[in-house]
């Protein structure tokens, strides 16, 4: 199992090889953009189709009275099952060359699996939106950038396939790519990288197209091996929630209260003064075991067993903070979710809510508004969301929990609603972020008061 990256200046592995890193990555494109031909030529191409799956490929494609093979086969067998009613789970894929290791995320394109992509582009550090040629940013290309910038995706890369279709003609592209960063930016996308391809042809894809000397950039693999990722935990806020509480029944460990779990961000270290959430009580770091052996400084995504100085009630659910650290934990809470599953979301519904480790119950008190991706504008009290709607919500939950903004932590700042009859999952939060307060603006939305008491055990 490889070691995560260490931060700069904490030990031997600064000089890790750039194998051992790991990029995840979706891609999303509209209908017949060729985005399935775009993830068999990189499979493809960097040589990460077995034997037997390339042979299959060019057997079916010699039966259709295809000369050459159609890489977009490699992936139309998973279209298939979606087709079948898998809607919710995402294709992944998985890949490696000398230099990184990839999960790839791959989504549909249709309009009514926006939720699909949502799920696929929720872990992603990058997301590849494919667009053609001969059609430029059509409404689906801005949806999927809408998404993606929601998600707090840090890095866009728009690729412009069919170049081979339009004489690959680079006024074509330049203002193709002119047009999409433009409206990406306005999106708030912090990166954007825009890159011309023949997904068909090979061109840009893995190698460098003999046909565009105009363009001097990175082949699209080039792109995905060379990107930096790895951010420094130590300008992260360290959250850290209690996953299993260690209490063993041994003699030698009569005096061991540990609490185990993965650090969601940040990092902790001896001897560091925290607080527990949702409680408040203090404490310090007395030790910190990782694999059996104990360690002075563990950071995310390292799963750890912190031992504290002091012997506080901590229990599955809670966060361990420091002492210092603005979040605190509340009931009532407002958010962006994209609605998952085919029962619509309405006020009033009892639900339960995921946060990291914890799981609570909840009502959705109000739905303020709807957002329609098309053109970002935002319709006021839609009374209710469906499936493949993004909207906000406000909601009030039984306990209080410790919940970030999502612009400030993908992971503490997301929850899931579940549906407490069936367990299934409804719907995908993200909290706090920028689109609040222009909801609010729009709407004249007021801060929610307390729930109404009712008597069959939701009155909080």
């Amino acid at each position: 199992m490889n070691s995560p990256a260490t931060p700069a200046g904490f030990g031997p592995l600064d000089d890790a090889p750039a194998a051992t890193s790991l990029l995840r990555f979706a891609t999303a494109g509209s209908v017949d953009d060729g985005k399935s031909t775009l993830v068999g030529r990189l499979l493809h191409d960097s040589k990460s189709v077995l034997s037997d799956q390339l042979e299959a490929v060019e057997h079916a494609s010699r039966s259709r009275g295809q000369d050459a093979p159609d890489l977009a086969l490699l992936t139309d067998g998973l279209r298939a099952e979606r087709e079948q009613g898998i809607t919710i789970d995402v294709a992944y894929r998985y890949f490696a060359t000398p230099r990184r290791r990839f999960i790839l995320a791959d989504t549909p394109g249709h309009v009514q699996y926006t939720r699909n992509m949502v799920t696929g582009a929720s872990t992603a550090e990058l997301a590849v939106v494919l667009v053609d040629a001969r059609n430029g940013v059509v409404e689906q290309t801005r949806r999927h950038a809408a998404v993606a910038a929601l998600l707090r995706v840090p890095h866009l890369v728009l690729a412009v396939n069919k170049m081979d279709l339009v004489g690959y003609d680079e006024g074509v592209f330049a203002s193709i790519a002119e047009e999409f960063t433009r409206y990406a930016a306005s999106l708030g996308v912090p990166e954007i990288t825009t890159i011309p391809i023949s997904a068909l042809a090979g061109d840009n894809v893995v190698t460098a197209s003999a046909h565009m000397d105009w363009y001097g950039g990175p082949t699209v693999l080039e792109h995905l091996e060379t990107l930096a990722v790895t951010d420094d935990p130590g300008e992260d806020p360290a959250r850290f929630p209690v996953q299993y509480v260690i209490r063993p029944q041994t003699a030698e460990h009569r005096d061991y209260r540990g609490y185990a779990g993965q650090i969601a961000s940040g990092l902790l270290r001896v001897g560091q003064r925290v607080k527990v959430l949702p409680s408040g009580e203090s404490s310090t770091i007395e030790a910190l075991d990782m694999l059996g052996e104990s360690v002075d400084v563990a950071w995310a995504p390292q799963s750890v067993t912190v031992l504290l100085a002091d012997d506080l009630d901590v229990s599955r659910g809670d966060m361990i903070v420091p002492s210092d650290a603005s979040v605190t934990a509340g009931q009532d809470l407002t958010a962006t979710v994209c609605h998952l599953h085919d029962t619509p979301l309405e006020p009033g519904a009892r639900v339960l809510l995921k946060h990291t480790t914890r799981t609570v119950k909840a009502i959705v008190k109000e739905i303020p508004s709807r957002l329609t991706l098309d053109d970002l504008s935002q319709h006021p009290e839609p009374g209710r969301l469906v499936a493949n709607d993004i909207g906000r919500v406000v909601l009030r939950t039984s306990e209080p929990l410790p919940v970030d903004a999502y612009a400030d932590s993908r992971r503490t700042g997301s929850f899931l609603l579940i549906d407490p009859a069936d367990g299934s999952t409804l719907t995908a939060g993200m909290a706090g972020d920028a689109f609040a307060e222009a909801v609010r603006e729009a709407t004249g939305t007021a801060e929610a008061g307390a729930a109404a008491p009712d008597d069959d055990g939701w009155d909080f």
